[in-house]
């Protein structure tokens, strides 16, 4: 969470800019990317938050904005620095996009490797099998045991 006054500077516009913005776009705003904070909330922002002492004189409520509201506040502003964030989280996204695209490429290729062995172990187990017949042998011979015994197998 981050607070008005916060992403105001961060997008580098004034907060009474950004509370404007909201309230003009408040369909693109809804209660889990925005809400504001009741007078004891801002008290514990306040008191936890040595830098927004400057809230304590505020007679406004702040607001406070979750990744999904800070995102959206980028493409309501137009200062450099909105814009900026924009261009940059819309890159982010085209580049996850492309990685969940390798990664399901990957997991085909994966999965078509688990039944070329699957297969390969299939034949292998008839290889042997056939082996044996022809040897005489259709018993497998017991393993021994590796390390130290008890003596009692």
């Amino acid at each position: 969470m981050i607070v008005d006054a916060d992403l105001a500077g961060f997008y580098g516009v004034p907060t009474r800019r950004l509370n404007e913005q909201i309230k003009r776009n408040a369909g693109r705003f809804p209660e889990d990317f925005v809400f504001q904070l009741n007078a004891v909330e801002k008290q514990k922002v306040i008191a936890n938050c040595d830098h927004l002492r400057k809230l304590k004189y505020s007679r406004s409520l702040p607001y406070a904005f979750t990744e999904h509201g800070t995102i959206m506040a980028a493409t309501v502003l137009s200062s450099t620095r909105a814009v900026e964030m924009s261009v940059f989280v819309v890159r982010a996204f085209v580049g996850l996009r492309r990685s969940i695209a390798g990664s399901q490429e990957l997991a085909q290729k994966l999965a078509q490797l688990e039944k070329q062995i699957v297969d390969h172990d299939q034949q292998l187990i008839s290889v042997v099998k056939a082996i044996r017949f022809l040897v005489g042998t259709k018993e497998v011979p017991k393993k021994r045991r590796i390390g130290f015994g008890t003596g009692d197998s």
